[in-house]
């Protein structure tokens, strides 16, 4: 019987070019993000917690701001190394079209260049939190909720040639020995209650309305966030010509741009989202008198011009609570305004 011939090969050793790319001395080491993401929500459940301390939130709220820019950098330099600047550059691209897309789809969508916005402050407690993102959909007279009243264009200017003329604000005041009234917000009894004019010179109590716009005070019930109550003096009705108007919290929600001249702009409110309190029809321009739902007063009794219709971005049409907290951090809105530690009862 033939025996097989058996070849025995011997394998030739690889270069150090040759070895593997791939494995602990070849791959390309990427950062772990999940230790900041984890960190991401500790800080931001914390910075919600201590929303009432100024000092506190401030300090969380630009940590947060500082971890949330480093994990986007790490994340993106992660994508470079894994996949390869072109790809990963192609991927990023892609993703702001999509956005862009979308953004702008939203706009056709809903009659709005501004879709989407987010609830900077506490004005409209209970309707709405700080830090809810809000949808907006564009107005027109027949879509917007609110008492109309007309009134004549050279009326309504003559009221508005000087600003003053209707920023009047329902306070509690009590005379003094010396003369002078102590004024507050807050009632206390045997004060009384009335309107104040501030102006540059120095504030005055009004005693006679006239004009255009009149208010008419009262008191309302706050509770603080402790538990306790007070009373506070509140705009309850505005009277506009004959028509007299009391707030309806079925009106609509509406986000509208602030201008320089406006106090609440001076203040650093780029934008309001109040409710609609009523709409002046003034020889076919419409304006709209907005007011939230826990100030005491309308907007333009502290000083703030109110937008026409064309102005005004939206109506609110839906919210999603602590989303809009991403944009207020990246704004660096860290500090909670005042106003969030009470909500006005009726």
């Amino acid at each position: 019987m033939r025996k097989s011939k058996m070849s025995i090969t011997h394998a030739k050793p690889k270069k150090q070019h040759d070895r593997p790319k791939s494995g602990p001395k070849g791959e390309k080491r990427v950062v772990d993000t999940m230790p900041l993401y984890i960190l991401i929500v500790i800080f931001f459940v914390a910075y919600l917690i201590v929303q009432g301390v100024s000092s506190l939130s401030m300090i969380i709220g630009a940590a947060l701001f500082f971890l949330i820019i480093i994990t986007i950098t790490i994340e993106v330099l992660n994508g470079f190394k894994e996949e390869g600047y072109k790809k990963n550059i192609l991927e990023i691209v892609i993703a702001i079209a999509a956005v862009v897309i979308i953004w702008f789809g939203m706009q056709f969508a809903l009659g709005t260049p501004t879709p989407l916005d987010v609830v900077p402050s506490c004005s409209m407690l209970p309707a709405l939190q700080r830090g809810d993102m809000i949808m907006l959909q564009g107005v027109n007279i027949n879509n917007i909720r609110a008492p109309i009243v007309n009134v004549s264009q050279k009326g309504w200017n003559a009221t508005f040639s000087n600003l003053n003329n209707v920023s009047l604000e329902c306070v509690a005041y009590s005379s003094q020995a010396n003369g002078y009234a102590h004024v507050s917000q807050l009632y206390a009894p045997g004060d009384n209650v009335g309107l104040i004019k501030v102006t540059p010179s120095g504030s005055s109590i009004v005693y006679n309305q006239t004009g255009l716009i009149r208010y008419n005070c009262g008191i309302a019930n706050i509770k603080y966030s402790n538990g306790t109550v007070a009373q506070e003096v509140t705009t309850k009705s505005i009277t506009i010509g004959n028509t007299t108007i009391t707030g309806d919290k079925n009106n609509s929600i509406v986000v509208y741009g602030t201008i320089p001249q406006d106090e609440f702009y001076k203040l650093g409110d780029s934008y309001i989202v109040h409710r609609a309190y009523a709409i002046v029809n003034a020889s076919g321009t419409y304006y709209v008198l907005t007011k939230g739902d826990n100030n005491p007063g309308l907007d333009i009794q502290y000083q703030n011009y109110p937008p026409t219709l064309g102005q005004v971005d939206g109506k609110e049409i839906a919210s999603i609570p602590y989303l809009g907290y991403l944009k207020l951090i990246l704004s660096n809105n860290f500090v909670e305004p005042t106003g969030c530690n009470f909500v006005t009862q009726n």
